[in-house]
């Protein structure tokens, strides 16, 4: 409740005086800032004062998302990329992008710059130019960095040259060997500066439950001893930071095969003694109509039950890639952004109750940039509306939603 109105009333409002008073295509409603301070009494709040609230001549001056998360001891955060001066694209190097990650954020993550298909051109090579470019600007800013991921366990996400890759006489060897290398020369070049890493990303088929094999896990002797391994290096090379396990299994119907799979993997991991912190729930959220309290409510059970079984073998949580699938939802703005910010609000309410999720990052802030508009588009054509700012960086009511859920949530408990 706010001022007596109740949350889907002061959404509506807050989308309404959006809407009457939306910049012009182009305009950007924020000012950058650089190095504005991170810690919990900064709100850093720099919306122009030209978007007013609904009836009302006050500005909208929202406390940044991590302000808000930080009077709980979290943290909230996004993925950037790395991009050129004057590149239209969710970049540091773009004015616009780095105002809104410098407004609403105190943790970043690569969208692609750390994985195999960029960071190794071939067997014998690293190109770090362009994360160390991401990382030296997130430092000057005052930004914690997650570091995403060290080994992504399907063969399609694996750099080409890996898929043939001639592993010699004693391939388990060299095979272990190249995953070792990598591992360390990543871990060890970043040191400290990078605090939690996606140590494996997406090993277990979502169809079956099983696990995927690469050439390079293969050659290995098997997914479970190339995984166990990759973690063993993390711990060893960068002993300071959360390592993680991180999936896309979610809370829908459907799911079941993928979270049992998931469940397995964790499971063995605990009985193999392999030093794995966190899962990460990447929690690219999925609706399949309008009826959001219905949907809601089929899916919460089974949900908090696979949250239970995870928490319960001592494992912390991560949202690591928040966005959403507005699916089913109708092609008018304001309907789908109220029933959008309506099933984020609901899910995190959910994640939050779980004192062992700390941090919580969006998979981008702005639909302009999102992977899902051309990877994962909607059936009728139209654009999805699926992050917290919308394609012309305007605030919409998942974002109001949001900073909602990390004040609801409980404190947690002061780390360090």
């Amino acid at each position: 409740m706010a001022g007596g109105l109740t949350r889907r009333e002061t959404l509506g409002a807050l989308a309404a005086g959006i809407a009457a008073v939306a910049a012009p295509a182009g305009a950007l409603p924020l000012t950058y800032h650089p190095g504005e301070g991170r810690g919990p009494a900064s709100d850093r709040s720099v919306l122009d004062p030209g978007l007013r609230r609904g009836g009302t001549n006050d500005p909208i001056q929202p406390k940044s998302l991590q302000a808000i998360a930080a009077t709980k001891n979290m943290r909230f955060g996004s993925c950037f990329k790395w991009g050129r001066p004057g590149q239209d694209s969710g970049s540091f190097a773009n004015p616009r992008y780095a105002a809104l990650l410098d407004h609403d954020c105190g943790l970043l993550v690569p969208e692609n710059e750390l994985k195999w298909q960029a960071l190794r051109p071939t067997p014998d090579s690293f190109n770090f130019a362009p994360f160390d470019a991401m990382l030296a600007w997130s430092e000057k800013h005052g930004f914690a960095m997650r570091g995403h991921n060290l080994l992504w366990n399907q063969p399609k996400w694996m750099p080409a040259w890996e898929r043939n890759y001639d592993f010699g006489p004693t391939p388990s060897k060299a095979a272990a060997a190249m995953l070792v290398d990598h591992i360390r020369t990543v871990c060890t070049r970043y040191g400290t500066r990078i605090g939690a890493y996606d140590v494996v990303n997406e090993t277990v088929v979502p169809e079956d439950g099983s696990l995927h094999e690469t050439n390079l896990s293969r050659a290995i002797g098997g997914t479970i001893q190339t995984v166990d391994l990759a973690f063993r290096t993390a711990r060893e090379a960068a002993p300071h930071a959360q390592l993680v396990y991180n999936d896309y299994m979610s809370w829908e119907a459907g799911n079941e095969h993928h979270r049992a799979g998931v469940l397995r993997l964790l499971e063995g991991l605990r009985k193999r003694g392999t030093p794995v912190d966190a899962l990460g729930v990447q929690s690219h959220i999925r609706t399949s109509g309008p009826d959001i309290a219905a949907t809601v409510a089929q899916q919460e059970p089974a949900w908090r039950r696979f949250l239970d079984e995870v928490t319960g073998m001592g494992y912390a949580l991560v949202v690591t890639e928040l966005d959403v699938h507005d699916d089913g939802l109708p092609a008018d703005f304001a309907a789908r952004d109220r029933a959008v910010a309506d099933y984020t609000r609901a899910y995190l309410d959910i994640m939050l109750d779980y004192p062992q999720l700390r941090d919580v990052l969006a998979w981008g802030l702005t639909d302009r940039y999102s992977w899902l508009q051309t990877s994962q588009p909607r059936a009728d054509g139209i654009p999805r509306r699926c992050c917290p700012y919308d394609a012309e960086f305007r605030m919409k009511p998942m974002r109001a939603a949001i900073g909602e859920a990390l004040a609801a949530a409980s404190p947690r408990a002061r780390q360090g």
